[in-house]
């Protein structure tokens, strides 16, 4: 019954989403309050009914209903609660279900949250919105339907994914999502901003805390996966430049220009240009990750095996996506007036130049990622690019960005004389050069000026956070007065944590690479591996489990320092009895130091393959993509953001207003 019920809900959803992107549009054209308010209880209601289709899903897992097809391809009567829940997520068909439900609750928070808005402008962004739902209604019910019949039904089902029974892949799925769809938003007001000719310092005040929360929660979304890989896949990488890694990467980078392009349209009312076109980009490049992963073109761990016709459909509504809003925004351009003008050494330039670099990684990324795929398409044979390619390209771009991380918040509007500027950030320039050289000498192993060249830029923005902190408790006295600094709005203090957040994110990868250690051997019971000149493992015993759904074979190492037991790591082999599958689970000493990681390799006899990595500093890396997001979070909750409000006044020319 619920299965029916679960259609019923979608199908009725669709209907809501017609009326939401139709009434609202209808309202505007005809200045009809009546059919614009008609907006807000269509959103509500495809809300209410899309939540009702998964809770019906949910309930599908949960009781084993193996009539429905996706559960009996992707459940298991010995599949525990908590996986049977997320199992409703970790398929194609549910993943879409869960990613219509995300727009559906942004759109009703931004029926519920915008009564600040003109009226108008509220009507359009509600009704694009609608629209951009009507293609995944339809997307869902006619090639990717959840609610599917499995005739005759299996008295028991195939069992999940052994490497999405993980508690990491019960959160980053709904993360990752609330990030791609939260661009959405975004989109739908540069959308409705192009359609009424509106980009004044207001507009970019309303989009901007519904940017910043789409962000953080892409960060976060991203970070989480690359935790659950770290520990999960058992090879102890945080990154791999993996095709459906970048694919969540690049409308991060693009959100990231887009958020700082926002500070200046409201501050400045500059780079309105910049600022729709990152707006489309932003969700444009989420459709482009979706079609991806989900057409089949790629192979990966994150990647759904689907047939190409669904890839099709995608790709159809990305290209009228991204042909509609750049032919609107080629129809409306003389609706995007220039700003203020301002000097080559200003706060405007380096965010600009911000924008630029962002953008140019973000094509580099696009560059590697898809050339590979045409290449393939043309039968010219396959080809894989790498992280020496990523590495190569990337890195080189993030360095100029890192240093106008920390100048960018320094500097004045419009003009700042180069001099003073110099003489504010001497301090911080002395010491982050000299700690970040001498650093590397105190390490055991050789001197890496490419760590050297890690620390100073991590040590470089942590300290603009450190002059920017400065800098704003001065007071008109003279004297320091840290309780100025509760003059701050949120977003200041957001984006000073996420500028924290990005000295830790570059200090963790900078130590990891340059000094992590690994080692592949062949131990028996008793053997002892020397790790480093003070840290040994040694093989203490071996013996079989039994989980939930699975049996294998768990080592027990005692970890040694000094000759002395200090700990203990117990990594395992697991057969899943449904799948047959074989999966490595990592065991990991952590520390904020660094960490200490085993896993496990083939079996020889009494003896097992093992292989050991110590990983200095690799938590930071994750500190600081948490950092990253809080400090988006703590930018959106500004509670400038929720008073109602009119045009700003340009900032004076000599203002040093910190960029927040």
């Amino acid at each position: 019954m619920s299965t029916e019920l679960g259609h019923l809900a979608l199908a009725l959803a669709l209907l809501s989403g017609l009326c939401l992107a139709v009434f609202p549009a209808l309202g505007v054209w005809r200045n009809d309050r009546r059919l614009m308010d008609m907006a807000t209880p269509a959103a509500y209601w495809q809300l209410l009914l899309v939540a009702l289709a998964f809770a019906c899903l949910i309930e599908n897992f949960v009781t084993h209903q193996f009539s429905n097809q996706l559960v009996a391809n992707h459940s298991n009567r010995d599949l525990p609660l908590n996986y049977r829940v997320a199992a409703s997520w970790g398929s194609h068909e549910g993943s879409m279900l869960l990613w219509i439900l995300m727009l559906a609750g942004w759109t009703a928070a931004v029926a519920a949250l915008s009564g600040n808005l003109p009226q108008g402008l509220r009507a359009r962004v509600l009704s694009v919105l609608g629209a951009i739902s009507i293609g995944f209604y339809l997307f869902a019910l006619l090639t990717s339907n959840p609610f599917e019949r499995a005739v005759p039904a299996p008295l028991n089902g195939r069992d999940l994914n052994p490497l999405l029974q993980d508690p990491g892949m019960v959160f980053h799925p709904p993360l990752l999502y609330m990030g791609y769809v939260g661009f959405a938003v975004a989109f739908a007001f540069a959308i409705a901003g192009l359609l009424e000719g509106r980009f004044d310092s207001a507009w970019a005040r309303w989009v901007r805390p519904w940017t910043n929360v789409a962000w953080a929660f892409l960060s976060l979304g991203i970070g989480l996966g690359s935790f659950w890989a770290y520990y999960e896949l058992g090879w102890g990488g945080w990154w791999f430049w993996d095709p459906v890694e970048n694919a969540s990467f690049m409308p991060w980078l693009t959100g990231t220009a887009l958020i700082h392009s926002l500070a200046v349209t409201e501050k400045r009312g500059n780079f309105r240009s910049w600022t729709v076109l990152l707006a489309i980009m932003a969700f444009s490049l989420s459709l482009l990750g979706t079609f991806l992963v989900r057409s089949g073109v790629l192979t990966s761990v994150h990647a759904f095996a689907t047939d190409p016709t669904r890839g099709v459909f995608i790709l159809i509504f990305l290209c009228l996506v991204i042909g509609g809003s750049l032919s609107l925004y080629a129809a409306r351009a003389h609706a995007v007036h220039a700003g203020l003008a301002y000097g080559l050494m200003s706060r405007e330039s380096m965010l600009l130049a911000n924008n630029i670099l962002m953008v140019v990684a973000m094509l580099a990324v696009l560059l590697g990622t898809l050339y590979p795929l045409v290449l393939d398409s043309l039968g010219q044979g396959r080809i894989s690019v790498g992280p020496p390619y990523f590495d190569a390209v990337f890195v080189p771009l993030m360095l100029p960005a890192l240093l106008l991380m920390a100048v960018g918040p320094l500097a004045r509007w419009r003009q700042t004389p180069v001099p003073a500027l110099a003489h504010r950030m001497r301090w911080a320039f002395a010491a982050s050069v000299t700690t970040g050289v001498l650093l590397p000498l105190t390490a055991p192993s050789d001197y890496k000026p490419a760590t050297a060249l890690g620390l100073i830029m991590a040590l470089w923005v942590a300290s603009g956070v450190v002059m920017a902190g400065l800098e704003n408790m001065k007071s008109p006295s003279g004297p320091l007065d840290p309780l100025r600094l509760r003059l701050q709005p949120g977003a200041w203090w957001g984006m000073q944590l996420a500028h924290l957040g990005v000295a830790a994110f570059v200090a963790g990868v900078t130590l990891v690479s340059s000094y992590e250690v690994e080692l592949e051997r062949k131990l028996a019971p008793g053997e002892v591996l020397q790790v480093d000149r003070d840290l040994a493992l040694r093989f203490a015993e071996a013996r079989l489990i039994r989980g939930p759904n699975y049996d294998g074979v768990q080592v027990r190492f005692e970890i040694l320092r000094a000759g002395d037991v200090v700990g203990e790591l117990s990594p395992e082999k697991r057969r899943y009895a449904a799948s047959r599958q074989v999966m490595t689970e990592a065991a990991i000493r952590r520390s904020l130091g660094g960490d200490l990681y085993v896993a496990l390799g083939e079996a020889v006899g009494d003896a097992w393959a093992v292989r050991v990595q110590k990983k200095p500093a690799v938590n930071w890396i994750w500190i600081g993509v948490v950092m990253m997001g809080l400090g988006g979070f703590w930018a959106a909750a500004d509670a400038r953001y929720r008073r109602r409000v009119g045009a700003a006044a340009a900032v004076p020319s000599g203002s040093a207003e910190p960029l927040r």
